[in-house]
């Protein structure tokens, strides 16, 4: 993982951010990239706040001794929030039921302040508060704001097609995000707004408002159409721990699917499907060994790959890329998700997985 990717990454986003504060969300243990060491990097680079899916992500982070501004949305209803209150969490509240929870942690702790933010559903239909309860929410949350120990941080949403600009809901959701603040602020509620993810960032400065939440840019994967200078974080690299030679008409792999055309050089790499492989780029994928692209043969297996080197001299430790920045003609994150007609978010985290080691470059640039 290159942390100053994503350092660059961050600082870039914080100068299209305006005025707005940056947070970087670092759920899913950060992508798949190390929520620690990109959460220390993020901040380091300009971002204010960091967010987070569940509690449990959010005080691992704290346990790190990271003490930024954090918001986490989205836990099971038996869920305590009592030590996220104690530990400076903010909680998204979609609910009645959920903002009894957290002031009732709050009052458990004998007055320790929560912070929560109002989360209006505008149109993603997923988490948010239905359009019909909001004011119910919205008139229970300044009820309690009158009282000492609680704060209503911000109202927020999501968008569902940010990544398309142009799509005709963006601006429908802004209308109604627009619509439920009106409704907060009426209630005598001064929260701050936030409503754009990484794609919004970059499209849509009029929706960057107070606060904007910047998640698979930070990483350096585009999420929008247009060219956007941002440098993929991770690499994904084995190396080579066998080489032979086999003769033409030999096969390759469970079920025989390739054939040498000739006598050829086979690089075995100890990479598969249980390090986040996927088993659907056999007869696809291709990797960087030797300074060279070269076509991964037969299936992709449980723990291991062939690749077909020819007659070029390859050894065993030599170093082999599966995917990176593509800067040295290697395959990408996005390449392989186009290949496999899903995003390369999914591949990123995908590659959280017990035997995947990570190594960090630049983690002494802090």
């Amino acid at each position: 993982m290159d942390l100053d990717a994503v350092r660059h990454n961050v600082t870039m986003l914080a100068e299209r951010a305006g005025d707005a504060e940056l947070m970087v969300v670092v759920k899913a243990d950060g992508y798949g990239h190390g929520a620690v060491q990109i959460a220390k990097a993020a901040l380091e680079a300009g971002a204010s706040w960091l967010g987070v899916c569940s509690l449990a992500e959010g005080l691992r982070l704290r346990a790190a001794g990271i003490r930024a501004p954090m918001l986490s949305w989205l836990d099971v209803p038996e869920t305590d929030f009592a030590p996220a209150v104690a530990a400076g969490i903010d909680i998204s509240v979609s609910s009645l039921r959920e903002l009894r929870a957290v002031r009732a942690a709050s009052d458990d702790l004998g007055g320790v302040g929560a912070h929560v933010h109002l989360k209006i559903d505008t149109g993603l239909s997923r988490n948010g508060c239905p359009s019909a309860d909001w004011p119910d929410l919205v008139r229970a949350a300044a009820a309690a704001e009158a009282g000492p120990h609680f704060h209503v941080r911000a109202v927020w949403s999501h968008l569902a097609c940010a990544d398309e600009p142009g799509h005709p809901s963006i601006d429908q959701q802004a209308e109604r995000f627009a619509a439920a603040y009106s409704v907060a602020t009426e209630a005598g509620l001064r929260p701050m707004r936030h409503l754009a993810n990484s794609a919004a960032t970059l499209t849509r400065a009029d929706l960057r408002f107070d606060l904007v939440r910047a998640g698979i840019a930070v990483y350096g994967l585009n999420p929008v159409p247009q060219h956007e200078d941002l440098i993929p974080a991770m690499t994904f690299a084995s190396t080579v721990v066998l080489t032979k030679r086999v003769a033409a008409g030999e096969s390759v792999s469970y079920g025989h699917t390739w054939t040498a055309p000739r006598d050829t050089t086979l690089a075995l790499v100890p990479v598969g499907y249980a390090d986040g492989v996927p088993r659907g780029l056999s007869g696809h994928l291709r990797v960087l060994l030797g300074g060279r692209s070269r076509p991964v043969v037969g299936r992709v297996c449980m723990d291991q790959l062939v690749v077909d080197c020819g007659d070029d001299p390859i050894a065993a430790g030599d170093r082999v890329v599966l995917f990176g920045t593509g800067k040295e003609g290697e395959q990408t994150a996005t390449e392989w998700a186009d290949q496999l007609g899903t995003i390369d978010y999914e591949i990123v985290t995908g590659m959280c997985r017990p035997r995947v080691a990570r190594r960090y470059l630049g983690e002494d640039a802090s």
